[in-house]
């Protein structure tokens, strides 16, 4: 099994990219979460991988975070769902997004995820509910995580308001963990996406 790959980004066009490692290009298909982390190409990156065995090729994924890639793994054993659709939903929205919208039971924000229907992403929340616990727990500062809070809660209203997953969870960064009460980090991050 690859557990990593350190190397030179040679060439990144979504989702493939290929890293020079000590003159063996590796090519590896990436969710959009990990491409908005890459550096540029020709400097060195760092990407956890896994390996996917099919009868007619071996398929190298790579991620950002080893959050990233666990959350795969995870999606991976949910019956229906593979390769293809982890990486949408990857590319659809980050960890911390899936683990509030698991937790929340919140189908409506998976089927906005482009190749998440209805039925997978009602299994998807089902099969994931016990799995969230283990990814919640790295969840860093000011990142909504499993299991509630101000946080949870702004970012569940600000989805329910139409905002895409990606842009709250960019949007509540940016609050930060200064601002304690719900409707004062809703306020915040709303006043941070016009602009004022």
């Amino acid at each position: 099994m690859i557990g990593f790959l350190r190397g030179v980004l040679s060439r990144k066009h979504p989702p493939v990219l290929v890293v020079d490692v000590g003159g063996v290009g590796y090519e590896l298909q990436a969710p959009m979460s990990t491409f908005y982390a890459l550096p540029a190409v020709g400097d060195e990156v760092r990407l956890y991988t896994h390996l996917v065995v099919r009868e007619d090729a071996h398929l190298l994924y790579g991620f950002a975070t080893e959050d990233e890639r666990r959350l795969f793994r995870d999606l991976l054993r949910v019956s229906g769902v593979g390769p293809k659709i982890g990486l949408a939903l990857l590319s659809g929205m980050n960890v911390e997004a899936f683990l509030v919208c698991v937790e929340a039971q919140d189908v409506e924000s998976l089927v906005r995820v482009p190749g998440i229907g209805r039925k997978t992403a009602e299994r998807l929340l089902v099969e994931m509910r016990d799995r969230i616990r283990a990814l919640g727990e790295g969840a860093a500062p000011g990142r909504p995580a499993a299991g509630g809070g101000a946080a949870a809660e702004a970012y569940a209203a600000m989805v329910a308001l139409g905002y895409r997953p990606a842009e709250v969870t960019r949007l509540l960064q940016k609050v930060g963990g200064e601002v304690a009460g719900t409707e004062d980090i809703i306020r915040e991050a709303l006043k941070l996406a016009a602009g004022k």
